[in-house]
């Protein structure tokens, strides 16, 4: 085990040696640069441990500027974090970067929203796909006087739409009866269990997004899917185990069956919540009569006229 999670090193080292730095430097700018850690990283999320540590992992912190500061004070600003020096991140995926040091609030934004500041239409935050929110808005933000970073972080993770959250639910409600409900216990009766496989894994899928939209949370990254959702409410962690145990559990046999029984136990589970948040009133525990519930519900016309499978 680590001695100190990412994010907590990460605080110490700004704490140790770059607010002092930064204050002695920068005296007249040091209440206007956000500081934390957030992104792209599993100790973004805290959820880092020795292995993690191999594998597109740097020490340091970020330092948030707006545009108008960035002209001002981002090169010096830059250059004492330079001076600070940082181990480098030892980067083995071609998909890895490095985010940290400074860099400008919008280019933080847009990295995941695709602009520089909060949605202003629900297509919009239509097209943001979860994963993205929630690398935009982990982690710790330990310094923001100005607010700016905050103000976009929390519009980000607090601010989607109802009518949004219900036509993307509404879309993993029905992925779910199709895959969990009606393929995969017919793949095991036509003998394709590659195919029962397959539509097993679309069932956790769509039900995972279901679960972390019913619980106005987003959901990260699928390898970290699991790991965040034990961090839910009640209803979320109760639901994390059985959804691991469907691709985890044995198959054939008794294993087919009990794993037919607890997809529909999840998805009761489902129908519950979805019935205590008074988002359907539809019969019996078929999502797909639920589904076209939650789509009716929609206010905005143009939302619930959209394919119900759409998101």
């Amino acid at each position: 085990m680590i001695s100190m999670r990412g994010l907590d090193e990460a605080r110490a080292l700004y704490e140790q040696r770059g607010r002092a730095a930064i204050a002695a430097a920068l005296p007249d700018w040091e209440g206007r640069i956000a500081v934390g850690l957030a992104g792209r990283g599993s100790q973004c999320f805290g959820f880092d441990d020795e292995l993690s540590r191999d594998h597109d992992f740097a020490q340091g912190f970020c330092l948030w500027l707006t545009d108008e500061d960035d002209v001002k004070i981002g090169v010096a600003l830059a250059r004492l974090y330079r001076s600070l020096g940082f181990a480098g991140a030892q980067a083995h995926s071609a998909m890895a970067e490095e985010g940290l040091g400074v860099r400008r609030i919008s280019d933080f934004y847009r990295r995941y929203t695709g602009s520089d500041g909060a949605p202003e239409s629900w297509q919009q935050w239509m097209a943001i796909p979860s994963w993205a929110l929630a690398e935009a808005t982990n982690g710790e933000v330990w310094r923001d006087e100005l607010g700016e970073f905050s103000w976009l972080r929390e519009t980000l993770r607090h601010g989607m739409p109802e009518d949004v959250r219900r036509k993307k639910l509404a879309a993993k409600l029905i992925a779910m009866a199709q895959a969990g409900q009606y393929n995969y216990p017919r793949c095991l009766k036509h003998g394709e269990s590659g195919a029962a496989m397959l539509a097993l894994g679309e069932f956790v899928n769509a039900a995972s997004d279901a679960v972390f939209l019913l619980c106005r949370a987003h959901r990260p990254y699928y390898k970290w899917s699991f790991r965040a959702m034990r961090e839910l409410p009640e209803f979320g962690q109760a639901l994390c185990e059985p959804l691991a145990f469907l691709l985890t559990g044995e198959n054939g046999g008794e294993g087919d069956a009990l794993k037919i029984q607890l997809v529909e136990d999840i998805c009761a589970s489902v129908v519950r919540e979805l019935r205590a948040q008074e988002l359907s009133a539809a019969g019996g525990d078929y999502l797909e009569s639920h589904a076209y519930a939650v789509q009716g519900s929609i206010r905005n016309g143009a939302i619930r006229a959209l394919h119900v499978m759409e998101e």
